[in-house]
């Protein structure tokens, strides 16, 4: 099971990192409404710009407590907590603009195994 975890674990990550540090300016198919750029997206949500930082600082520091975590365990289960709240957060942004679910998979599929890791780690 550990070995399980930790590959979510790597998996999740991963996917964040690229999301938030090679993918920010770029236009994806997952873009919330017509935003070509991750500002763009959580002004199309209604978001202040400084609210796109707040979060992808979390995001960042939550993928690299899971990579450390490989190695720290007691950071896992509280990162990857995180990382379903923030999660939620972007499910909630995609039904409020009213984006087909397509572009919801990326938020869901991430929560689904944050959840997967949260219930390996719990102690």
């Amino acid at each position: 099971m550990h070995t399980f975890i930790f590959i979510l674990q790597i998996v999740v990550a991963l996917g964040l990192l690229n999301v938030w540090l090679l993918r920010f300016n770029r236009q994806t198919a997952y873009r919330g409404g017509e935003a070509r750029n991750m500002r763009e997206e959580f002004a199309a949500y209604g978001l202040p710009g400084w609210f796109t930082y707040i979060v992808g600082f979390l995001k960042i520091a939550a993928a690299l407590c899971l990579l450390i975590g490989i190695r720290y365990h007691s950071i896992v289960f509280p990162a990857a907590a995180l990382i379903c709240i923030l999660m939620l957060g972007a499910l909630a942004m995609h039904l409020k603009v009213g984006d087909p679910i397509k572009k919801s998979m990326p938020a869901l599929s991430v929560l689904i195994l944050s959840l997967i890791i949260c219930i390996g780690t719990y102690r």
